[in-house]
């Protein structure tokens, strides 16, 4: 049986597909940073994890080269890493915009090289899924950094949609709203963050990681063999559906 390779497994989004994909019994490698997080999730659902840098390409790609050498081909590879920067330009430092665009951006670019050359069989091809985030779809007020990674992200995933398309491998985006993460907790814990974030989805709700975790587990179905170069929203409608007022 082929894999899935999960970047970011110890996050909340990655926690939440690998508990989909694990319940209905599929093999899955857990990818990320951090051993004592990885190996924790790795108990829970008895899943090997390997401990890289997704922004380093080489280092990526040999990790999942040699998991592939032992434990049979990807049929996927998503890539949950993310970081968010809450500043508008003026007050976020270089430093801070270098380490978005490493996190987000530089690891998407790490994902399609390698999903390039480990998913590169015009028979059975595969399935690369990538994040960007409503906020690189409209404008959000303090957003400037992550917004720009973000939209790189989905800039990349169309091209490479079409470079990758003879090799049978498909590249998706799935956009996010605000979503109950560890990463967002100081936003959604806080009445007033969370308040100011509600009135912003159309739905007027935020989301759950199991939503996210539902759209990647269907994206990565190879029923879904015809879909390719899209950027689909889970986001209450926040990328493009006026919230009500009043």
């Amino acid at each position: 049986m082929s894999r899935v390779a999960i970047l970011g497994a110890s996050g909340t989004i990655g926690k939440a597909l690998t508990e989909l994909l694990s319940t209905s019994g599929q093999r899955v490698l857990l990818v990320g940073r951090n051993a004592d997080r990885l190996e924790a999730v790795s108990r829970d659902w008895n899943q090997p994890f390997a401990v890289t840098d997704c922004s380093s390409s080489q280092s990526l790609e040999d990790t999942l080269r040699r998991s592939v050498e032992q434990d049979g081909p990807f049929r996927g590879i998503v890539n949950c890493i993310g970081s968010v920067v809450l500043k508008p330009a003026h007050l976020t430092t270089d430093d801070e915009f270098r380490q978005t665009l490493e996190t987000n951006l530089f690891t998407a670019f790490a994902t399609i090289r390698a999903a390039a050359k480990l998913l590169r069989n015009p028979e059975s091809g595969g399935s690369v899924i990538l994040f960007a985030s409503a906020a690189a779809e409209v404008g959000i007020q303090n957003h400037e950094a992550i917004a720009a990674a973000k939209g790189g992200v989905i800039g990349l995933a169309r091209s490479a949609a079409a470079t990758y398309a003879p090799a049978n491998i498909r590249v998706n985006v799935i956009s996010p709203g605000l979503i109950r993460t560890e990463m967002t907790r100081r936003i959604w814990e806080n009445p007033a963050g969370a308040a100011a974030s509600i009135a912003l989805h159309a739905l007027g709700r935020l989301g759950e990681p199991q939503q996210v975790a539902s759209l990647a587990g269907w994206l990565l179905d190879p029923a879904q063999s015809f879909i390719t170069g899209q950027v689909i929203g889970v986001d209450g409608g926040l990328g493009h559906v006026l919230a009500r007022r009043g």
